[in-house]
């Protein structure tokens, strides 16, 4: 698949959300002292495609720790991509999750900025760094985890590691934890493949895929020093 073929999925990367999963920012349930814990990111982490918001794989990894969830993920959002088009409310979610003084967050952000790294390439890098400094600056003491941009084809264009490398460059920056590794972990489920995980459009994982990913998510946070 060429990069103008994936180019023309964005609009589905945008738009396509299975309903019952399309929850939107979800509030941590009230449960004593257990840690608030926020992701930031796009539809692979909001769970579009997932038949229910608890099949998504946040959800998952959150309930198995006991972790009140704050998911401020949007369908197609990326460090830069939708940000200017949503207004200033989903430009400035790394200040509404400052606000929201979680524990720990994740930022998994960067996939929808491949449709527009040839034409932004240089915004894109500009904005990583911003906003993961923001959230270091809001947040001195949370733990901050960086998780490498997912992918979701085969075919695997060049901006897709470079811009994976400007997050892990970043994430040092900023002291955080990073993730590497995320991008190839529907390696061979994908759309096309004969054991696929991937929903009904073809975009986003479904309850298997996400299912995947939160088994491999747990893995690698336990593997983190110290571990989650």
């Amino acid at each position: 698949m060429s990069l103008g073929i994936v180019a023309s999925l964005l609009a589905g990367l945008v738009a396509c959300a299975a309903p019952s999963s399309d929850a939107g920012p979800s509030a941590p349930a009230a449960n004593g002292d257990a840690p608030v814990v926020a992701f930031y990111g796009d539809s692979y982490t909001r769970g579009t495609g997932a038949s229910s918001p608890d099949k998504r794989w946040s959800t998952i990894v959150s309930a198995e720790r006991g972790w009140q969830e704050i998911n401020r993920c949007e369908n197609g959002l990326g460090f830069v991509n939708r940000r200017a088009s949503m207004g200033a409310g989903l430009n400035d979610i790394p200040m509404l999750i400052v606000a929201d003084d979680p524990d720990i967050v994740f930022v998994t952000m960067g996939l929808n900025d491949n449709f527009s790294y040839d034409s932004a390439a240089d915004d894109i890098r500009a904005a990583i760094d911003s906003d993961l400094q923001r959230l270091r600056d809001g947040l001195p003491e949370a733990r901050i985890i960086v998780v490498e941009p997912f992918w979701y084809t085969d075919d695997r264009p060049a901006s897709v590691d470079i811009i994976a490398g400007w997050v892990e460059a970043a994430a040092e920056r900023i002291d955080a934890d990073h993730i590497e590794g995320a991008s190839h972990w529907l390696d061979g489920h994908y759309a096309d493949s004969a054991d696929s995980w991937m929903a009904s459009d073809g975009l986003h994982p479904n309850d298997t895929g996400y299912a995947e990913m939160a088994e491999r998510m747990d893995a690698a946070l336990r593997a983190l020093d110290p571990p989650l």
